[in-house]
């Protein structure tokens, strides 16, 4: 099969041929019809994480079962899946309770094994982990459901606990920050955007946010989200992974309010450093949103078929793997407003 490999830390990657995959006990192959590339993709190729090279990156993806394992019983070929980022063993006792998204024993595709920049893909405990995709949902917005637009649902409903009226404020435009404003939006709340770019702002605007603030030098962040919504967010959401964002998020909180940290914090020169102080002072909750686990798919995926939500409208470009193997070293600086689909069968 045709694959995006990385041969090293950093390393150009290329796509060449590999063998194909075969599934596993408990199993499954999948052949994948879109996989989104996200700033996750980015932290292993830039070696943030702990990963065995060669490798092949990608952890959000839809597409069609090959080959079935040895034990699936709940699956056959020809099935139209997605699955989370995080796939749980299926029989800890997290993953007997639905918790699978916090499994000490999970399985990530572009991580820990192989992942869906290629044309095919393995995933473990099909079982515990497969989401049959709708045949009214196309194959891009089932991609983004596996990391960015359930992540932002999760964050916002089953962490945070949004309420309608509420104010949200998200720092970071990219896809899970603007999956983030249309789940706000079909909830009632009243959401304010920070971006560094004008034009993911303009897309945050598009879907319904009330205010944006351009992260530019010199400006407030904090004080301009607590102007905006009369006194602070009630809840907010760090979609990027730096400390300056998160802390900015934070700040940003009224008394009492609930932060939800979405985008990773690498310890990459040590753990971040966060306003602790206003954290202790004004009683706020420091919460943290991992993905969702497979069983709590259904309700999202019934709003994304009755077209309460959307996600395909957060795809911004629709690419090849040989040009998102130029896209993903440069992906961090990358002016991007939503989401980059991979399409392995473009040549």
């Amino acid at each position: 099969m045709r694959a995006m490999v990385v041969d090293g830390v950093r390393a150009r990657p290329e796509v060449r041929e590999v063998p194909d995959p075969t599934a596993p006990v408990g199993g499954v192959v999948v052949r994948v019809l879109a996989t989104g590339l996200c700033r996750s993709d980015w932290h292993a190729w830039a070696g943030h994480d702990t990963i065995a090279f060669p490798h092949i990156p990608g952890h959000e993806l839809a597409g069609e079962v090959v080959a079935l394992g040895e034990g699936v019983a709940r699956w056959s070929v020809g099935d139209r899946v997605t699955v989370p980022f995080v796939c749980g063993c299926g029989r800890c006792a997290w993953c007997r309770q639905g918790d699978a998204q916090v499994c000490p024993d999970q399985q990530q595709p572009g991580f820990t094994h192989d992942g869906s920049f290629a044309e095919f893909v393995v995933l473990h405990a099909a079982d515990t982990n497969l989401v049959a995709v709708p045949d009214g949902v196309p194959m891009a917005a089932a991609a983004a459901l596996g990391c960015r637009f359930a992540t932002a649902y999760r964050a916002l409903v089953a962490r945070a606990r949004l309420q309608p009226g509420e104010w949200l404020a998200v720092v970071g435009a990219g896809g899970v920050g603007l999956s983030a404003v249309m789940i706000a939006r079909a909830l009632g709340a009243q959401v304010v955007v920070v971006d560094r770019h004008a034009g993911a702002l303009a897309a945050a605007r598009a879907l319904g946010a009330e205010h944006t603030v351009l992260a530019e030098p010199g400006v407030d962040v904090p004080g301009r989200i607590t102007d905006l919504t009369d006194g602070g967010a009630h809840v907010a959401v760090d979609a990027v992974g730096h400390a300056e964002t998160a802390a900015s998020a934070i700040l940003g909180l009224r008394r009492r309010g609930r932060h939800v940290q979405i985008g990773l914090l690498p310890p990459i020169d040590g753990h971040p450093r966060m306003p602790m102080d206003r954290v202790i002072g004004w009683e706020l909750d420091l919460l943290g949103s991992h993905g969702m686990a497979a069983r709590d798919y259904p309700a999202l995926l019934d709003l994304v078929a009755t077209g309460a939500l959307r996600p395909q409208d957060l795809v911004e470009r629709t690419i090849s793997l040989g040009e998102a193997a130029d896209l993903l070293p440069r992906f961090e600086d990358a002016e991007v407003a939503g989401m980059t689909i991979i399409d392995p069968t473009l040549t």
